[in-house]
């Protein structure tokens, strides 16, 4: 297959489609990046959310994953963003994952990676001999994963605060850990319930000081995050964002329109806001 250039527009993030295979007998999701340049963090952004919208349409969270890297060039600039991507979407959705094709130097960077994060890069030179390691690999389908609540609605009411006269809702995550999607899902339904109580949409201040994001709760915690963001959010400034949740913030928003809109203090959050309430108020004026 001729080398596809990277992904920037909704146009091409479709076209990527026929890459996303799904072979439900064998519960497996192949991924093509045959001959495929990922050359940005932006491309591999828009890429990842393709294919998480992908496995969400399927109403399946479980897949093994069969990777295709032959003839894929990785540039250095997009590794940060397909690791992290990768790792997130593996914790989230994977069964296993097994990779076939890959060039040296991607190979090298997969065994890197593998040895950091403890991970097996299940590496293999054919199509078939992934196949075949994909099909030794234990199904998680016959026993579900339910997570027991780590938390209550006492322990989010605390957090949330709504200030009428400046329409600001108060999101309070810090020292707050979510450590898979139950977390996420139970916090956001509460969130969104008293949303819906106010009826109205609201500017989001959000405190994210030592607030942690296990990699197993960042697809849901994305996905429920733009969800709320589009229904009900005037503009969203988070602030005291740690290093890892500041990095895969800005690594969303560079593929999903929206403007990462982090500071360092409240203050300067509060700032923001006003900015964003005065640029809402001459559009409309």
């Amino acid at each position: 297959m001729a080398e596809s250039t990277g992904i920037q527009t909704q146009e091409a993030t479709n076209a990527f489609d026929p890459r996303i295979i799904f072979h439900e007998a064998e519960q497996c999701m192949e991924v093509d990046f045959s001959g495929f340049h990922l050359d940005t963090s932006a491309t591999v952004n828009n890429v990842y959310d393709r294919i998480e919208e992908r496995i969400a349409q399927t109403g399946e969270p479980k897949w093994f994953f069969l990777i295709n890297y032959s003839g894929c060039k990785i540039d250095q600039p997009a590794w940060l963003a397909h690791s992290r991507r990768g790792r997130a979407l593996n914790m989230a959705h994977s069964q296993g994952t097994v990779r076939f094709e890959a060039s040296e130097a991607t190979r090298r960077q997969i065994e890197r990676s593998a040895n950091t994060e403890s991970f097996d890069a299940n590496l293999f030179a054919d199509r078939a001999s992934a196949m075949q390691r994909s099909a030794e690999l234990p199904s998680q389908r016959r026993t579900r994963i339910s997570h027991d609540p780590n938390y209550t609605e006492h322990d989010f009411s605390r957090r949330l605060r709504f200030d009428h006269d400046t329409v600001v809702m108060d999101v309070d995550f810090s020292h707050f850990i979510f450590h898979h999607a139950r977390d996420v899902d139970d916090f956001y339904d509460f969130i969104e319930d008293r949303i819906k109580e106010t009826d109205r949409k609201w500017f989001f201040l959000i405190n994210y000081n030592d607030c942690q994001i296990m990699p197993e709760a960042w697809v849901r915690y994305a996905y429920r995050g733009k969800r709320l963001n589009v229904a009900a959010s005037l503009g969203s400034v988070r602030y005291a964002a740690g290093s890892e949740t500041e990095a895969d913030i800005r690594l969303r928003a560079e593929s999903q329109g929206f403007r990462p809109n982090i500071r360092n203090t409240r203050e300067e959050a509060l700032e923001r806001i006003e900015e964003i309430r005065t640029e809402l108020l001459a559009q409309h004026g």
